[in-house]
């Protein structure tokens, strides 16, 4: 068996085409503003590629870059000003931020209408009530793939393997109001390959190169893998592989998301469907 490869490239330029076609008949430019704190490269890396795809699209968008150093107050001072500002309609602070515990802070203050992320406690709490508003990206983008790709979730089994805030919990909360039976593997979750031999649909977003291997996998199940980690190579430029052990899953799996390729560039374009989804409302345009 060769699996079925869930193209997030192809599919994510389709989603910005729409997108662009929409922002040509609105009566202003939808605006994004991102706020870097700090010189993660990672960060500097996701925050640059976002701008870039803004910029195509033809938004208004703002890059704040603050020192690492910068103090909890500093940072709640540029989110009230974006959140004030009547050109921007979506705001992005991306973490993580260099002191974790000014992140909740941070979410708290964001006013939910510009929440293009998806995770403060109102779009989060509207997502566990199966009335979604601005969902998280990387969930929404899987659920985008996974429709795409035409795979089952309607009585089906899916697995989750991570409980973050950013991707597991919204991802099985996605996937139960799509009529999945959805199970959530953690750290502390014992044998987490027995969980996934029995499931349809896995999604692996906890992090760990290579995790899951070909024998954990049921025979014709969709694999989506939203990890993105750099191991090294032989020439010092490192390769970058997921959170599955690619060739192994593919020869058993149905259908597999690639890395790079596959989940990234859908998050990017549920971002901008999220700001234009946010522009839209507060222009009053159905």
């Amino acid at each position: 068996m060769s699996a079925r490869i869930l193209d997030g490239a192809a599919l994510g330029r389709a989603v910005q085409a729409s997108i662009s076609a929409q922002v040509a008949g609105l009566p202003r430019k939808p605006g994004l503003a991102v706020v870097l704190v700090g010189a993660d490269p990672a960060s500097q890396v996701y925050v640059r590629r976002k701008g870039q795809v803004a910029d195509q699209l033809g938004y208004l968008h703002r890059q704040i870059d603050l020192a690492a150093g910068a103090s909890r107050a500093e940072i709640l001072d540029v989110v009230h000003g974006l959140s004030d500002d009547p050109e921007i309609d979506g705001i992005l602070v991306q973490f993580p931020l260099p002191r974790r515990d000014d992140e909740l802070a941070v979410l708290d203050a964001l006013p939910p209408e510009k929440d293009v992320d998806g995770f403060t406690r109102a779009s989060m709490g509207l997502l566990a009530q199966g009335r979604p508003q601005l969902v998280a990206c990387t969930p929404k983008g899987v659920m985008r793939l996974l429709a795409h790709g035409e795979v089952e979730l309607a009585g089906k089994h899916a697995v989750v393997i991570g409980r973050s805030n950013i991707v597991g919990r919204p991802m099985a909360m996605l996937l139960e109001q799509a009529n999945a039976t959805v199970t959530v593997c953690h750290s502390r979750t014992p044998d987490v390959a027995r969980h996934c031999r029995e499931a349809d649909v896995v999604i692996a977003a906890v992090g760990r190169p290579e995790m899951v291997r070909g024998a954990w996998i049921k025979p014709g199940a969709a694999v989506i893998d939203v990890g993105m980690n750099r191991l090294p190579s032989a020439d010092g430029k490192g390769r970058l592989v997921g959170d599955v052990a690619y060739d192994e899953v593919a020869a058993v799996a149905g259908a597999i998301t690639p890395v790079p390729g596959g989940v990234g560039p859908m998050t990017i374009a549920m971002l901008m469907e999220n700001t234009l989804q946010a522009a839209r409302a507060r222009l009053g345009v159905g």
